[in-house]
């Protein structure tokens, strides 16, 4: 054990204090946790590093550094260790996501030398449900998507996937790695989608998954549709599957300036609670 504040690559060994983080705001962690419940903390496994920092001898934070840099439960000391350690081992990540407050003091510690972003989104916020919407019905139509639909299904999440980003997700390897993501959320029974004539009238995945919480992504009502409501009825029927099936509280983020998106949440019975922030490259 550690007897002074200090940074380390966590170890298998660390599962379980690590854990103890996690579950500490389950809401706000389902993502990192669901990945270390699933993978440990082994880093071929987890795909990617988890970093603890510790004060008088115990794990205080984390900062998951893979594909994305996530500050978790990261207190302004963590938050300049953790970017200290960043920088010396430079970008590696395509995001930096994470709760609002320690996600923007760790990008203004890293933004001289790993800016500029590409894109900057300062307050997401974080909203979540305990309960099936009282005043919209759930879509009779929205299902599983079958694991012999991923054609169908994948132009939807590409559209998604490009028109939330910026990016295509089929750049750089062709996709392989975004398809066989979907892919997996499809097997998991975790794909959600209206399919009318061959095609997706609306979509939504729950992402991340633990015993205490579970994440909605991925929303999607195609352009021709839009403006009837199908948010609406689609997010109910999705949330109902999410209590039912998966976890007893639901969250989602949600982009601050998509105000009919927010609108549409709320009125399904999604309450904020509090903000995210994603920094794109």
């Amino acid at each position: 054990m550690l007897t002074q504040s200090s940074t380390r690559v966590l170890e298998p060994a660390d599962l379980g204090a690590a854990l103890a983080v996690l579950d500490s705001a389950p809401v706000e962690n389902a993502f990192v946790a669901a990945r270390v419940q699933i993978a440990g903390l082994d880093p071929w496994r987890l795909g990617g590093e988890m970093w603890g920092w510790y004060a008088d001898g115990h794990l205080r934070s984390l900062c998951y550094s893979g594909a994305n840099l996530v500050p978790i439960c990261a207190t302004p000391e963590a938050v300049r260790a953790f970017a200290d350690r960043a920088r010396r081992v430079g970008r590696r990540c395509s995001s930096i996501v994470g709760p609002a407050e320690p996600t923007a003091r760790l990008w203004s510690l890293l933004e001289p030398s790993w800016g500029p972003a590409r894109d900057v989104r300062a307050h997401q916020p974080l909203m979540i449900a305990e309960e099936p919407s009282a005043t919209v019905p759930p879509d009779p139509l929205v299902r599983r998507v079958r694991k012999d639909e991923m054609d169908v299904i994948m132009p939807a999440c590409v559209a998604m996937f490009t028109e939330e980003v910026g990016v295509s997700p089929m750049a750089g390897d062709g996709g392989l790695l975004y398809q066989a993501r979907v892919a997996e959320l499809v097997g998991a029974g975790r794909s959600f989608a209206r399919i009318e004539d061959g095609k997706v009238v609306f979509k939504a995945e729950i992402g991340a998954a633990t015993r205490h919480a579970c994440q909605i992504q991925g929303v999607w009502v195609a352009p021709e549709h839009r403006g009837k409501g199908l948010s609406e009825t689609g997010m109910a029927a999705v949330l109902q599957y999410a209590l039912t099936d998966v976890a007893p509280v639901v969250s989602l983020y949600v982009n601050d300036y998509n105000t009919p998106a927010r609108a549409a949440y709320r009125k399904v019975g999604f309450q904020e609670v509090g903000a995210f922030m994603s920094v794109l490259f």
